[in-house]
Parts: structure tokens; C-alpha cells; sequence
């Protein structure tokens, strides 16, 4: 009984220290956690180390002419190191710090001064060494901040104190020129690359640097210097093709008859016909809300049948093939050709039944050229297949770009190939080819027959150095015989002057083209629905040819032949490019204008170097230049421009009404004013009144008309 007594004893003993001992530790634990937590956090949490990723500043993107498509511009987190001026000096933190919460508060205008000083005191009293001022901070607000109280180095007495000042850059993409060839232009994220910013990221992005982060108290972290510990190596720059004028004409062009046209979609290029170089490329969709934005680019991504424009290689082939000439007769009868389980028909009655392969390709008979296709390479289809295929049509481009869409050329080996194949075919349908894969054919041929790749981006530069240059390439030196081609080139020249371009013809240059109607497939209702898409390709100057030029427009509902609806765009935007492009001017420089009188050019206010050059190449005299000019009328000098100065001093509101564009931001800006347009043509009002003195920075509305 003793022993066994002894034994619960030691027992309850032993259970009594193992209670007592856990008691004593869940004491400590309780202790650690709230009575000196502070204090082992606090060094725990300054043990923590990490590398933050400094990124590097990506290269720009400059157009042909030298203008900023896209750039990157720093942003900066500011914040406020509360202990930079210290503990023993708090009475120069008590006297400086009302002004800067005064200064914060009129500079940013988000909170009052009294919330500021309130901020700026807690912040202290906390001992914070990284308190949150402002994000999105731009450089130079930036600058104007490092000369506010307690954020700029200072001295006192023999003291000297650095400031509290701490900005954070981060580097923000912005594209100059807003939507101006933003889908080529492009993006590059973690999913998606598109446009140059996609294709040549490796180049723009640059080398990222590092710096050493340290988690202070609140798990916040702080740099551990402020200055990084490895530099970031900057991107280098992409000399793109698009020229920024070019471009906003083939914008405005396309969108004024996407408009008008009532029409979901449209794309057009501009090609440079030698280079391959893509002058101009603009894409639009219509929205929801009814407006037209560039959400993908069709240009290069959507293949579908090209309709009528595809004929130029049906004829192109069979010229070169020797089986017909231009003056070869078709009879095309009243304008249908029935072929087994099915009727081709033109697409109005024809004038009379025989005709030439010319008068044939300047009317777009699409019984003419299914005869002749028939006729000739029925019983061998793949003769004509292995033809468009040595030109490199069944292939994609390999553009600098990505996105590019695969084109289709069937065979007579195609799973869906039928006995109608070959004459669908002939007239552009059952086969798939994106628009500039389509303008690749119609440039070889404005070339002489040498088939280029087209280009987007010319040049890489690092630090104003070349890296790599790109010149044409070359996807087929001679896509037909000589002979083939100067036949080609003259039967498009006659579509401008006998044929379905007539229309569009320019007193002033001569065009080559063609124009084009096909019908859209709409999923399972096929072709019933009746939708089309309009088209015309084609180049100028025709007799010696600088640019090509392709424009489709899908599902007008404001008519459907690419004559009236896609050709309008054509002409315009080669009207612009020929008043524009002087190289296109023959003996330009001996041409005058007639100044006697009263009339006089009409004349925008604008920059003297501008002005000077376009009245001496019109040979009128100008007295009076300044820097920016306005016109004076004045009556007793009709012969000559007077001018007189429109000077701008910074803070003063200048008057910019009568300008275009590009010399009103430059004169406001230039006045220390940031500027906002609304609407295009020449500045009719301007939001701050001419002659006010402003604060550096101010915001002004300027209206176009």
C-alpha cells in the first residue's frame, strides 16, 4: 500500500511540474508576443532582405519623318522619410513643417493644408522613414517638389540636413500621337505580343537593374540606399516605316468612309512600291456605341476571299502562260456563263457580247475571266495552282510583326476541292488572303514584276548607333516576264481611264487599279445574307509608281462596289500623299504663283521656317519674319505677305487661334502650358484667354474646326 502510495505520489508530482512548466511557457509566449512583440518584430523584421527588380526604361519607337509614336516617360511614388532631420532638432521639423503641408496642398490640391500638417506630425511622432505622400507623380512635378520645406537638402546654422524627400520612378508607356497606328504600334505583356511593341520587345525592353529592399516595422519595404545597387541598361529605339502624316490621312480617309458607308470594319495600307516600306496602316471597327476604334488589325490578320481584286493574278497568269493577249476576244454572250451546278454572272448586263481581255479586266466581267481560266487550265488545274504558288501566294509574308493571318490557295489535292474549284477560284473565291498579302501581288507588279516583303521597321538604334538595318526582302525576283508585266501594268492603267476606276481619276497624276466586290460567307447561312466586302488595289503614279496602295471595307450597307465605296478612300489618301510627296512634283522648283492682284495664298499662322520655305518655293516675297507669324492685312501691299511677330513669354497665355496643330501645342507649350485638342483642322478657340498670366502648367482647351 506504501509502495503504491508512493507511486501516485511521484505521479502527481511529475504531472504538477510538466502543468507547471507549460504554464511557465505559454507565460513566455504571452510575454514575447504582447509585451515585447514590438521590439522582436521590429528586429526580425529588420533582418528581411530582398532585391527588387529596378525596371528599365523601354526605347521609343520613332516614325519615318523622325516624329514619337510611342516612349516611355518616368512616373515617380513619392515619399517622406519623417526622421530625415534628427530626434535632437525636432524644433527645425516644428518650423518648417507647416509650409511644406501649405505647399503640399496647394500643389496637389487633394487634401488641406491643416489634414497635410496633421499627416506630416503623426508621421513623426511614429518615427516613419517612408510615409506615402503621392503616386503618379510626373518628372517634372517631381522637380518642383525637391524644392519644398523638409523634402530638399538644406542648411541650418552649421548643421546641414538632408531631406526627406524619397521618389520611387516607375517608367509609364504613353503613345504621343493617342491612337495613331496604335494596333501596329502594339503592346507586349505576359499573354499577348502585338505590333512592334510585341515583335521587337526584346530590343525596346532593355536590362532591368536591381536594388536591396529592407521590411521595416509594418512590414513595410524600404529601400536600404537610395541609390540602386545595379543600373538598369535603357532599351534601345525602333525606327518604324509609317510616316505620321501619311498615317493621319489614311486614318481620317478610312474613317470618314467607314461612316458614310455604314460599315462594320475597314483597313487600308500604304506601301512605299521600291522598299516594301509600310507608309501607313490603319484599321477600325465599328463599336457598340456606334464608333469607330482600332481594336485588330485586319490588314495584316484577316484572310477571307478577295472578290475581283484576285483577278489581276488570273490574268497576270494566263499573259504570261502565252494563252491570251490583250486584245485576245472572249464572248462573255449576255452576261452569264453556266458552268454544272451553277451560273457565273456579271454583275450587270454587258454593253456587247465580244470582248477583248482588256475591255474584259476594265469591266471586271467575271464570265470573261472564268471562260478564259476554264478554257485554258481546266483540264490541268494544277498548272494554274503551281502559278500562283511559285509567286509565293500560298505562304504567309513572315512580317516583322506578329499576327500575320495564313493565306489558303487550294489544290486540286484539297479535301475540298470540286469541279467548280477552279472557276471560283479564277474570280477570287474559294482561297483566303489577308489585304497586305493581296497588296504584295499588286505591288510586284507595279515593281517590274519583283516581288518585296513589306516592311515595318527600318532601323535599331542604341545611343543614336545603329544595331541592325533592315532592307527589302526579296520573295521573288520576277514574278512574270517582262512583257506580261507591262501588259498588266497598262490594262489597270485603263480600268482609271475606260473602266470601273474611272471615277477616281485625278487631273493631276495618273493611277493604276482595280476594284473589287465579293460576297461575304456568313457561317451556316453561307452567302444568303447578302453581306460584301468592298475593295480596291492599286498604285501611283502610274507611269512611274511610288506607292501602292490597298483599301477594303466589310459590310457597307450604304451600297457594295468597291468602285464607289472602298475607291473613295483610295483617291483621297492619294490625293493627300501627291500634294504632300514633292519627290512626285516634276520641276517643282519653277513653279510660281500668281500673286498680282488682290489674292493672296491663304496662309495658317505657323513657324517661320515652314512659312519661309513654301512661299519661296511659290516665289512670293515676305518681309517681317519672326519666330511665329500672323498674317496683316495690309492694303496698300497686295503683292507681298507682311508679317508681324507673335511672340510668347512662359506664364503668358499666347494667342495660337488660326494655327494648326503642331504649331499651337508647340507655342503653348513653349509658354509652360499643357494643351488638350478637341476636334481637327486649324485652332478656332482656346480655353484661357490670350494675355493672361497663368501659373506654369495650367490645362487650356483648344477647339479645331
Amino acid at each position: 500500500m506504501n509502495i503504491r502510495k508512493s507511486i501516485l505520489i511521484r505521479v502527481y508530482l511529475a504531472f504538477g511540474l510538466m502543468v507547471f512548466g507549460a504554464l511557465l511557457v505559454f507565460g513566455k509566449l504571452l510575454h514575447v508576443q504582447y509585451v515585447d512583440g514590438d521590439k522582436w518584430q521590429t528586429i526580425a523584421d529588420s533582418l528581411t532582405i530582398k532585391e527588387r527588380v529596378v525596371e528599365a526604361a523601354r526605347g521609343n519607337i520613332y516614325s519615318n519623318d523622325g516624329s514619337l509614336l510611342a516612349t516611355s516617360v518616368p512616373e515617380y511614388t513619392i515619399r517622406f522619410d519623417a526622421m530625415a532631420i534628427p530626434e535632437e532638432n525636432s524644433d527645425v521639423f516644428q518650423s518648417r513643417v507647416d509650409s511644406l503641408a501649405a505647399r503640399l496642398s496647394q500643389f496637389f490640391g487633394d487634401k488641406s493644408a491643416r489634414q497635410y500638417l496633421t499627416q506630416l506630425k503623426e508621421a513623426r511622432a511614429k518615427g516613419q522613414r517612408y510615409m506615402l505622400l503621392k503616386r503618379n507623380v510626373s518628372h517634372q512635378d517631381l522637380k518642383e517638389l525637391k524644392t519644398f520645406p523638409l523634402l530638399k537638402t538644406f542648411k541650418e546654422g552649421r548643421s546641414r540636413y538632408s531631406g526627406g524627400l524619397i521618389a520611387v520612378q516607375e517608367n509609364k508607356r504613353i503613345l504621343p500621337f493617342t491612337n495613331l497606328a496604335a494596333r501596329t504600334i502594339g503592346y507586349r505583356n505576359d499573354e499577348y505580343r502585338v505590333g512592334l511593341e510585341g515583335a521587337f520587345g526584346d530590343y525596346i525592353e532593355g536590362k532591368s537593374g536591381m536594388q536591396m529592399m529592407q521590411r521595416i516595422a509594418g512590414g513595410v519595404w524600404v529601400p536600404v540606399s537610395r541609390e540602386v545597387e545595379i543600373a538598369p541598361v535603357d532599351g534601345s529605339d525602333i525606327i518604324a516605316t509609317i510616316d505620321v502624316n501619311m498615317q493621319d490621312m489614311a486614318q481620317r480617309a478610312l474613317e470618314k468612309q467607314l461612316i458614310q458607308s455604314n460599315a462594320d470594319n475597314g483597313c487600308v495600307i500604304l506601301m512605299e512600291v521600291e522598299t516594301g516600306e509600310i507608309r501607313a496602316i490603319a484599321n477600325f471597327t465599328k463599336d457598340t456605341d456606334g464608333v469607330y476604334r482600332e481594336k485588330f488589325n485586319y490588314a495584316i490578320a484577316q484572310g477571307a476571299d478577295p472578290g475581283s481584286t484576285f483577278k489581276l493574278a488570273s490574268y497576270l497568269a494566263a499573259i504570261d502562260d502565252g494563252y491570251v493577249d490583250t486584245t485576245t476576244v472572249i464572248d462573255i454572250g449576255n452576261g452569264t456563263y453556266k458552268v454544272p451546278s451553277h451560273t457565273i454572272r456579271d454583275s450587270h448586263a454587258p454593253k456587247k457580247s465580244r470582248v477583248s481581255v482588256q475591255e474584259a479586266f476594265e469591266e471586271s466581267s467575271n464570265v470573261a475571266v472564268t471562260k478564259m481560266i476554264h478554257t485554258h487550265y481546266g483540264n490541268n488545274p494544277s498548272k494554274f495552282i503551281n502559278k500562283l504558288h511559285s509567286w509565293g501566294l500560298h505562304k504567309p509574308l513572315g512580317l516583322q510583326i506578329p499576327g500575320e493571318g495564313d493565306p489558303w490557295v487550294k489544290t486540286p489535292e484539297s479535301r475540298s476541292w470540286s469541279k467548280l474549284s477552279l472557276i471560283q477560284m479564277a474570280y477570287g473565291y474559294e482561297l483566303k488572303l489577308t489585304p497586305l498579302q493581296t497588296l504584295t501581288l499588286y505591288n510586284a507588279v507595279a515593281n517590274d514584276g519583283k516581288m518585296i516583303a513589306p516592311l515595318f521597321v527600318k532601323e535599331i538604334r542604341n545611343l543614336g548607333n545603329t544595331v541592325e538595318r533592315f532592307e527589302a526582302r526579296v520573295i521573288n525576283k520576277q514574278i512574270a516576264s517582262e512583257e506580261a508585266i507591262d501588259k498588266m501594268q497598262g490594262m489597270m492603267r485603263s480600268v482609271m481611264t475606260n473602266g470601273t476606276g474611272k471615277r477616281l481619276r485625278s487631273p493631276l497624276y495618273n493611277a493604276a487599279g482595280k476594284t473589287g466586290t465579293a460576297q461575304m460567307a456568313d457561317g451556316a447561312r453561307g452567302y444568303g445574307a447578302r453581306r460584301y466586302q468592298s475593295s480596291f488595289a492599286g498604285y501611283f503614279p502610274a507611269e512611274k509608281p511610288k506607292y501602292s496602295m490597298i483599301v477594303v471595307i466589310r459590310n457597307p450597307r450604304n451600297g457594295y462596289y468597291g468602285g464607289s465605296v472602298a475607291g473613295p478612300v483610295f483617291k483621297e489618301l492619294a490625293d493627300m500623299v501627291y500634294a504632300n510627296d514633292l519627290s512626285l512634283h516634276q520641276n517643282f522648283e519653277k513653279r510660281h504663283v500668281n500673286s498680282k492682284g488682290d489674292k493672296t495664298p491663304n496662309t495658317l499662322v505657323g513657324s517661320k521656317e515652314a512659312s519661309s520655305k513654301v512661299y519661296a518655293w511659290m516665289g512670293l516675297q515676305v518681309n517681317n519674319w519672326s519666330s511665329l507669324t500672323r498674317p496683316v492685312k495690309d492694303s496698300a501691299q497686295r503683292s507681298t505677305n507682311v508679317f508681324s511677330e507673335a511672340q510668347f513669354t512662359e506664364g503668358v497665355v499666347p494667342s495660337v487661334l488660326g494655327m494648326g496643330l503642331m504649331d499651337a501645342i508647340y507655342a503653348m507649350e513653349n509658354a509652360g502650358f499643357k494643351t488638350a485638342v478637341k476636334g481637327k483642322g486649324r485652332v478656332v478657340s482656346q480655353s484661357l484667354l490670350a494675355g493672361q498670366k497663368l501659373t506654369a502648367g495650367s490645362k487650356v482647351l483648344l477647339e479645331l474646326n
